[in-house]
């Protein structure tokens, strides 16, 4: 493959990303309303590592990257469901 093959492969996946990114938003919203309506907290640092944990074990040649991404993520989805 050469790099405007391997790129389009890459917008293709980022489009599907975008997707669910965007599913994964909508479903922490409620998450927050939730949380809201039932006095709790956003924060889940518990839950968080539980995550990040079992995610490591999927893929742990990937650790470092994967823990990055998915705290990346909660940190996103706290300020989203904090709106």
């Amino acid at each position: 493959m050469d790099i405007d093959q391997l790129r389009e492969k890459i917008d293709q996946i980022d489009d599907q990303m975008l997707s669910l990114f965007e599913q994964r938003m909508a479903v922490a919203k409620q998450i927050g309303s939730y949380k809201k309506a039932h006095s709790l907290p956003v924060n889940n640092p518990l839950r968080e590592q539980e995550i990040i944990l079992r995610f490591r074990k999927k893929s742990p040649e990937l650790a470092e990257q994967t823990e990055s991404f998915f705290s990346a993520l909660f940190e996103i989805s706290k300020r989203y469901q904090e709106m």
